[in-house]
């Protein structure tokens, strides 16, 4: 099946470029928009795709910071508003202004609202796992790590706890708070743009309820294995073991138990 994205990208940046070289800054700003659109989609072509919230995030922020930056100089701004006032206010542009403003942007918000947002009316068939039973081993970067009843090397240290303690806090202050919070209570600074929100650590009701070798296995996995069962979902969660060692999963671990006051189940 083809894949559109990359059409898209690169018709947003041809447009945006002959838009630039013909001083056009409306049409260029409509360029940009569309390479930006097409280059977040065309992440899974070498990474898993991104969840539907952040790339709305990112075109939010694209969209106000290029009207931004075209609106600085007033002649630059005058020349980006010409194209929407000619077809406003020109009475030789009449077919043109009730196309798009009697037609197309109806049509667009109907497919957005049904195509798009139209609610699921069928129930789910059964209940969402929301900490679905880990696998018995799995591979990280070619080596098969044994899950079942798997005891932290990093716990079991007990002479170098503390280098351990704080190799975990900096590799959770460097990857992990933005989502799950400074406190490590969920509340990381963009914990709302996700659905459901990211878990909180403090309290008795997620990792304490959880074996230690669970918790490695969702930290070096993220989404990407997570069972049928446990859908539907929007995590964000990356597999950390792309960038983080074994022991540095076992430490940022150690981190989160320790430093919520948790022992693992």
């Amino acid at each position: 099946m083809l894949n559109i994205y990359p059409i898209i990208a690169g018709v947003g940046i041809v447009i945006s470029i002959i838009s630039a070289m013909k001083k056009a800054p409306f049409f260029n700003y409509l360029g940009i928009l569309m390479a930006m659109y097409g280059l977040l989609k065309c992440v899974e072509f070498v990474a898993p795709p991104l969840p539907g919230q952040v790339i709305l995030m990112y075109m939010a922020m694209f969209v106000f910071t290029f009207l931004i930056y075209f609106s600085i100089k007033e002649d630059q701004f005058q020349a980006f508003l010409r194209p929407m006032k000619t077809v406003l206010a020109d009475d030789d542009k009449k077919i043109l202004r009730v196309l798009i403003v009697y037609i197309m942007i109806p049509v667009l918000a109907g497919y957005i609202t049904y195509g798009k947002v139209k609610p699921q009316l069928a129930p789910p068939t059964s209940a969402r796992i929301v900490h679905p039973e880990p696998p018995a081993s799995i591979t990280f970067r070619g080596e098969k790590i044994s899950l079942l009843g798997a005891e932290s090397p990093v716990r079991n240290d007990t002479a170098n706890r503390d280098k351990h303690f704080e190799a975990g806090k900096r590799i959770y202050y460097q990857n992990c708070f933005y989502c799950h919070g400074d406190d490590l209570a969920g509340n990381g600074y963009i914990a709302d743009a996700f659905n459901p929100r990211p878990l909180p650590f403090r309290g008795t009701d997620t990792i304490a309820q959880l074996p230690e070798g669970f918790v490695f296995y969702r930290i070096a996995k993220g989404w990407t294995t997570l069972p049928a069962g446990s859908t539907p979902w929007d995590s964000s969660m990356p597999a950390f073991d792309t960038f983080l060692t074994v022991e540095e999963v076992w430490q940022v671990t150690f981190f989160i138990y320790e430093a919520t006051g948790n022992k693992p189940r």
